[in-house]
């Protein structure tokens, strides 16, 4: 057993159990690779891989529970890599970064400029997708940090940091019935709203406060990014219940921003990192921008 064929193994389960792109990718013949394949389960005593003909199919048993073994290995053999790294010079490196729309646009420029201030030398790269696929960027090592609203604390291999909470706003162009005036859950059930789509920015908190109530939801237009939201509002298809940080005093100058905090509960950001991940000092400095950022919008 060596190193080469652990590293066959992951490159397998990486390429769904494909020879030749699994051989491709490790730079050797596609008979290499079975040839290994063959000396690793010959030294085993038993196969890891069903298979019809030359093709693998499946894992075996033994397989699945060797190849959780193999994920150890590599983390162990990522995070050598970058503690060497990090100790040759921690001001030099890529940090990935698994974010919304929402939190690219309107939480993270003030907090990644800090950053780019004091580490210059260090690469960012933001890796924007929806909610629910965040935790699977850093599963997959395509991101190093993820920075989301929807819940994780059911993820036991994750350390997990509260960042700041944030509650919804209503947007209404000027002179609308709702731009003055108490808002109510019923005066808001009255009109058409336009929202976020399932999973984004609070959306699971807008449906429990009128559920709670009994009231029906008539969301005529639900997308990912607020600006789309904002942009249909202002073409008067209905109301806009979007992030109160979303609202620019500025640029939304032509809408009216009424605060939503009383009637629809509070949502909690967090930032996410894999537990056994080895964060260079770099990446720890960043999140302590971000949690410095948080602190600021609490104040506000």
């Amino acid at each position: 057993m060596n190193l080469s064929q652990i590293e066959l193994l992951r490159v397998l389960q990486e390429t769904n159990l494909n020879l030749s792109k699994a051989a491709e990718k490790m730079h050797i013949v596609q008979s290499a690779v079975s040839r290994q394949l063959q000396l690793f389960e010959s030294e085993l005593g038993s196969p890891l891989f069903d298979r019809q003909g030359k093709k693998l199919v499946g894992m075996t048993t033994l397989g699945i529970r060797i190849m959780e073994e193999v994920a150890t290995i590599n983390r162990a053999k990522t995070n050598i890599q970058n503690i060497a790294a990090d100790y040759l010079d921690s001001n030099q490196g890529i940090l990935h970064i698994a974010t919304t729309h929402t939190q690219a646009k309107y939480f993270l420029p003030v907090p990644i400029q800090r950053f780019r201030e004091k580490y210059p030398g260090v690469k960012i790269y933001m890796v924007q997708s929806s909610p629910d696929q965040l935790i699977d960027q850093l599963h997959a090592r395509k991101a190093d940090i993820a920075i989301c609203t929807e819940k994780v604390d059911q993820e036991s291999d994750l350390v997990i940091e509260n960042c700041y909470e944030w509650h919804h706003a209503l947007v209404v162009p000027q002179q609308h019935p709702l731009s003055e005036g108490d808002i109510t859950l019923e005066r808001l059930a009255a009109f058409p709203i336009l929202t976020y789509s399932f999973g984004y920015t609070g959306r699971s908190n807008i449906e429990s406060a009128f559920k709670n109530t009994g009231l029906e939801l008539d969301i005529t237009l639900a997308a990912a990014d607020t600006d789309v939201i904002k942009t249909y509002v202002r073409l008067n298809m209905g109301v806009g219940l979007i992030t109160a940080m979303a609202y620019d005093p500025i640029t939304d100058s032509d809408l009216v921003a009424r605060d939503l905090s009383h009637l629809i509960p509070s949502s909690r950001t967090k930032i996410a990192y894999l537990k056994h991940n080895y964060l260079p000092l770099y990446s720890q400095h960043f999140i302590a921008e971000l949690l410095l950022a948080a602190k600021e919008i609490k104040k506000c």
